[in-house]
């Protein structure tokens, strides 16, 4: 019998904002303590792997640093000045501040703001009852999915796709826009595997090469902001070669006649001059796809990051569509499953209790409203208090300095509900220590794949934290809306009424058969009765102003970004900030490895293995600049600059920069960190976050 048989396990689901939301197998030692993670072999998604940061997790539940007492500021702004409060005093003192900044600019003048630390519906989305509840401002969540799903939603008009675990049985393995191998390592589980007993191939198309491009049988590295022209060129062969399956476009699309002659002129040349790739690259794509039926396109996150991400999806699931390989099993475009779960939250978010007259303000633009910017506000009063769970915009919001800008005005109270002194915990008013998932009761879902998971509490938390759920009752008690409907209930009453409604049984239920497979039939999946628009057919002419979408902003929003700018076909787009003669480099900000957003960054193994806040440079560029291996190098654009230590990289394309990983801000030089870079500005049509799409200039630090 192995070590790992002999330990109780407790059996979770990974909390975290990967698509993947895995499956775990959890030791427990004792009744407050864990060992290592598992990834659950009986779970068919999660098949047994999981990433090494969440093997490690006893890191971060037994970290010495974990906030244990409630804090309140006791110098100024920043200052690392707290003094020690009983849960029933900073509770108090945070009511108190709402109540007071309300009488002052009415209701609006609170944000619950929040995103997905945890994705458990229960701790993360409770919030939202006690904002109806109280007529605070509405949320807009738009920093992850928008520009993604946006366009995904143009082309097929369902939030669907084909079984992820199809990829096991796939001829060839499309992984665009995501570097599966840091950020959801099951597919390359499920891609591998094909390889593995098929012989399938596996492309990677991304803007360097990373962990997941060393996989690969064939990869692309282009240059960001471009993936819609690779696209348009892929599609240019297939039509101009005979390989696109005109049978299946005249049944199932609604203008192949007209995308085959908008893309007379978008031949691969035209495409190698945009992207970086050579001709050869993109006629050896195309052909693969082209003569592969069994082909299945994964379309990540990463490529939708720049302000024609919404343009850029949309061309890439077109080829799809064009090579029909919907029609196979293994075959297809995915992107995420969201749409399948259909989970009544109504009671959870108090959403009947909602005000359609409340404004809405953009989360990926706390910037611009903390600073008070009038197209921020939509007319209404500046905010004066924030309660905040489950995120850490001063760290991982665009446009940094405006963000620290507005916590450090004098007559702003927050009040920040965390694990660990985040950078922006370090900048409240009153900071109230947080549970881990093992710690407390809730349920997930995740549209990586296609399960709903149960994560029961599995231990008991320190002496000190409390969970969200535990705030947001405590709250509104004191903020007199505790006999509200949703208010006054358990987490497992939630779950059990979230699963009930559904007919998926119940917290009990679920906690025997510890997930639930809800991946529809074939023909559902892979759209063969038709797609998600009326007329059932994919659409390469996009309706960029009309077409509906899960995180379409409220009308009373409007549209965002250059709208007329968008294209009638799928097509290459410069809305995004190319580089000029002032701002020769373009750089992306994409994920590390043993970091997950903000999170992780705290715990030793992780540290250790990223090391500092580096910038991928070519070795050409740095010798144009006169920069080694390691010297201190300074960016900047308007917005402000920052300084890393390079790291000469022949993977990127030259005028291309990469710095890898969410540091904490006081990881950089001036404690400001990447993020003063990127932009807050509201990317065409819904919105979003372009946090990939940056144009900098480049300099040895002085």
């Amino acid at each position: 019998m192995n070590q790992h048989a002999k330990l109780r396990i407790g059996h979770s689901a990974c909390p975290h904002d990967c698509p993947s939301t895995c499956a775990l197998e959890v030791e427990l030692l004792d009744s407050k303590r864990i060992g290592r993670v598992h990834g659950a072999k009986a779970n068919s998604y999660t098949s047994g792997v999981i990433c090494a940061k969440v093997a490690r997790y006893a890191d971060r539940v037994h970290h010495p640093d974990r906030l244990l007492k409630p804090l309140i500021r006791a110098g100024a702004k920043g200052d690392g000045t707290w003094k020690e409060a009983s849960w029933e005093a900073a509770l108090d003192l945070v009511a108190e501040k709402f109540i007071e900044a309300e009488a002052k600019y009415g209701s609006e003048t609170v944000w619950p703001y929040y995103y997905a630390g945890t994705m458990g519906l229960v701790q993360r989305d409770g919030i939202e009852r006690l904002r109806h509840a109280k007529k605070y401002s509405g949320f807009f969540g738009s920093i992850c999915t928008n520009l993604a799903w946006t366009g995904w939603m143009m082309g097929a008009g369902a939030l669907r796709g084909p079984d992820p675990r199809e990829m096991a049985k796939s001829d060839c393995v499309v992984v665009w826009g995501t570097n599966a191998v840091v950020t959801q390592v099951n597919v390359m589980t499920h891609a591998i595997k094909a390889r593995k007993e098929r012989g399938a191939k596996i492309v990677v198309i991304d803007v360097y090469e990373n962990a997941t491009m060393k996989q690969a049988d064939l990869g692309l590295v282009l240059k960001p902001g471009t993936d819609g022209a690779l696209a348009c060129a892929v599609m240019h062969v297939l039509f101009r070669d005979g390989m696109a399956d005109r049978a299946y476009l005249e049944k199932y699309t609604d203008d192949p006649h007209g995308l085959e002659a908008h893309l007379q002129t978008r031949t691969p040349q035209w495409a190698a001059d945009i992207t970086g790739l050579s001709v050869e690259e993109i006629e050896a794509f195309a052909r693969l796809v082209g003569t592969t039926k069994k082909t299945y396109f994964r379309l990540g996150y990463g490529f939708s990051r720049q302000r024609n991400g919404s343009v850029n999806m949309h061309a890439a699931a077109s080829i799809a569509a064009v090579t029909g390989c919907w029609q196979y099993e293994g075959g297809g475009a995915f992107h995420s499953n969201s749409g399948i779960f259909k989970l009544n939250q109504e009671l959870l978010e108090g959403t009947r209790m909602r005000d359609p007259a409340i404004r809405h303000l953009d989360h990926s633009r706390i910037g611009p409203v903390l600073t008070g910017a009038a197209d921020a506000l939509y007319g209404g009063p500046p905010v004066t208090a924030l309660l905040i769970q489950n995120t850490n915009p001063v760290n991982v919001a665009p446009e940094q300095r405006l963000v620290k800008q507005g916590f450090l005005r004098d007559d702003l109270f927050s009040c920040v509900h965390e694990q660990f002194m985040t950078d922006t915990a370090k900048l409240a008013d009153v900071v109230l220590p947080a549970t881990m998932f093992l710690e407390h009761d809730d349920v997930y879902k995740g549209g990586g794949n296609q399960h709903i998971t149960l994560g029961p509490k599995l231990i008991d938390p320190p002496e000190g934290p409390r969970s969200n759920h535990f705030v947001i009752e405590e709250l509104g008690k004191r903020l007199g809306v505790g006999d509200k409907p949703g208010f006054g209930m358990t987490e497992q009453q939630h779950i059990d009424i979230i699963l009930g409604k559904r007919g998926l049984g119940s917290f009990s239920s679920l906690k025997e058969e510890k997930w639930v497979d809800l991946q529809p039939d074939f023909e559902a999946a892979h759209f063969i009765n038709g797609f998600g628009h009326a007329d059932g057919r994919f659409r390469f002419r996009a309706d960029w102003t009309g077409q509906a979408a899960p995180n379409r902003p409220p009308r009373s929003m409007g549209l965002f970004g250059p709208v007329a700018s968008l294209p009638e076909f799928p097509d290459h787009v410069d809305l995004i900030e190319v580089a000029d003669a002032a701002h020769p480099f373009r750089l992306t900000t994409s994920p590390a490895r043993n970091f997950l957003n903000s999170t992780f960054s705290e715990t030793p193994v992780s540290k250790a293995k990223e090391g500092r806040p580096e910038l991928l440079l070519h070795p050409d560029d740095a010798a144009a600049y006169g920069l080694a291996n390691g010297d201190r190098v300074e960016i900047g654009n308007a917005r402000g600059e920052v300084v890393l230590h390079a790291r000469l990289f022949d993977g990127v394309k030259r005028g291309v920069v990469v710095a890898e990983g969410i540091w904490p801000n006081s990881a950089h030089e001036r404690g400001e960190g990447i993020n003063v870079l990127t932009g807050a500005d509201a990317p065409a049509p819904y919105g979003g976050a372009a946090f990939h799409d940056n144009k900098v200039w480049l300099r040895a630090a002085k």
